[in-house]
């Protein structure tokens, strides 16, 4: 896909890989729509990249919330008309330990990570079938092959949205409408600061942008990355289940 003159819808986008996202495709010719919960950092995010190529606008909008969504899109699609690429980013992830486990945080995950997803799609759909074109380029995690412990509710729900993504990657193949599944490995943000445990291969936001923006120009059905992640996640999804159970419960968490 060529950025320039288009309309990119990004939620998610006021921190993390989100606000990275948004600083990379600043740099481009286009429409930049960002969404979050947290309108005080857009309107911080917007400032910083005034003077950039894009045009930046920005909404308030908590993913979770159906209603939210339905009416935040709506107005969206009515000001702006069509979105180009939809890059769906929003995400949330909670440790949970055994003694602190608690089904709030559940509901929060899947909301955000699976429906939320889900529900930003349902709004796009229309528009991406009526016109027979456009991206939707969703963040799943390389967290969606096994079950680690003290992160269930994380994996479950990427877990969820890969085979979500896949689904409507087949569904939408003869609608002209592309689904791009991002699955990045360890990224440092305030989601991972929480991880208690070694991440390895560790990388900067910036870093995981440039390749996530890289894989959305060449429109990769995956965009998964760094390699060592990839390779050792591959492994323990081929490791027979008798054998993972006895490694992953000497994995301190």
């Amino acid at each position: 896909m060529d950025f320039t003159n288009k309309t990119i819808l990004l939620t998610g986008a006021s921190s993390g890989i989100g606000k990275a996202i948004a600083e990379a495709l600043s740099n481009y010719n286009c429409k930049l729509i960002l969404l979050s919960r947290r309108i005080e950092l857009l309107s911080s995010l917007k400032e910083r990249l005034k003077n950039s190529k894009a045009e930046i606008h920005i909404e308030q909008c908590d993913v979770s919330n159906k209603n939210e969504i339905k009416t935040v899109f709506q107005g969206i699609l009515k000001q702006h008309g069509s979105i180009d690429l939809a890059i769906l980013n929003a995400g949330v992830g909670h440790p949970v330990k055994l003694e602190d486990y608690n089904s709030d945080f559940a509901d929060e995950t899947f909301h955000v990570n699976v429906l939320g997803m889900i529900y930003c799609i349902e709004q796009l759909l229309p528009s991406f079938l009526e016109r027979k074109k456009g991206i939707i380029a969703g963040v799943s995690s390389l967290a969606d092959n096994r079950g680690f412990a003290g992160s269930g509710f994380y994996c479950a729900s990427k877990a969820a949205a890969s085979v979500y993504l896949e689904s409507l990657r087949v569904e939408l193949s003869n609608y002209g409408v592309k689904v791009l599944t991002i699955k990045p490995g360890f990224v440092k943000t305030a989601m991972t600061d929480k991880n208690q445990f070694e991440m390895p291969f560790l990388m900067q936001p910036e870093k995981a942008a440039r390749i996530i923006v890289n894989g959305i120009e060449k429109e990769k059905s995956i965009i998964q990355f760094p390699f060592p992640i990839i390779l050792s996640t591959r492994l323990v999804g081929l490791l027979p289940n008798w054998f993972y159970f006895f490694l992953a419960k000497r994995v301190k968490v």
